[in-house]
């Protein structure tokens, strides 16, 4: 793909790194906390970081498409379309835990060719550009070269919706956890991505998050040298309703797990 991204990837860096000083300005001291559901919140610092963000788009690129988590744009029929989390890991920032971030992916067409995502509480910001490879804080990361589900180290979440396939998330828990070193759950899957593109895990799953979670994370673990699918192997969903992200090493062990009659919920659709 020829194009030329580095002002858009300085824009995007620089967006992500004064959204973070919005939400670190409301970190700890938050007012205002409104629940979607008993589990799923939004704050201040959403829309605040959210407002930002879609403005200073909308006032550099005015014909970009844009697509968020807190609000519904009509499309514009542009080729570029941002993809924007403003804060994943809300119910982390509410009660002060310093795992969260900025998200922001940008797409070409059907094909994402910026991703950056930046933690603030830590001051770590990753990016990558489509075949340029993934970076953090400046320094290139790669995936880890572990071979074997059984010495892995793993991430997942679960989803807010308590229904059959929560229920059943927690069986598969079981069943790779047994089978690896262990599995955290961090709460924040644009952060997860980039913790498996460094290496600091081997593999990450779940089921039904959003586009907005996933797209700049998935960018940069792909330029790690990691591999995403969907739970049968398939190209990743873009709306991130089952995910599979890993070093690429043990990807196979992971999908003969789901294959288990057991989660045909999971892989029937």
């Amino acid at each position: 793909m020829n194009l030329d991204l580095s002002f858009k990837l300085n824009f995007t860096m620089s967006l992500a790194k004064e959204a973070g000083e919005i939400l670190m300005y409301h970190y700890g001291n938050l007012k205002n906390i409104r629940q979607k559901s008993r589990v799923d919140l939004v704050s201040e610092a959403d829309l605040a970081s959210e407002k930002l963000i879609v403005e200073k788009i909308q006032s550099q690129f005015p014909t970009h498409d844009i697509m968020t988590e807190e609000q519904d744009f009509k499309s514009k029929g542009s080729d570029w379309t941002w993809v924007i989390d403003p804060l994943d890991g809300t119910t982390n920032y509410v009660h002060s835990l310093p795992i969260f971030a900025v998200s922001i992916g940008l797409k070409y067409k059907s094909e994402t060719v910026i991703g950056v995502v930046y933690n603030p509480a830590v001051d770590a910001m990753y990016h990558a550009v489509i075949d340029k490879g993934a970076f953090r804080n400046g320094d290139e990361i790669h995936v880890s070269k572990t071979k074997k589900l059984g010495d892995s180290f793993l991430v997942t979440g679960f989803a807010y919706d308590h229904n059959d396939e929560w229920e059943l998330s927690f069986d598969l828990f079981r069943d790779i956890y047994r089978k690896s070193q262990g599995i955290r759950r961090l709460g924040a899957a644009a952060l997860d991505l980039c913790f498996v593109a460094q290496g600091r895990f081997d593999g990450f799953f779940e089921i039904n998050l959003f586009p907005w979670d996933i797209t700049a994370g998935d960018l940069i673990l792909r330029e790690a040298g990691g591999f995403t699918s969907g739970w049968k192997g398939e190209n990743l969903p873009a709306s991130g309703k089952k995910v599979l992200a890993t070093n690429g090493i043990i990807q196979d062990e992971i999908l003969d797990i789901f294959q288990n009659e057991k989660y045909t919920l999971f892989t029937n659709y």
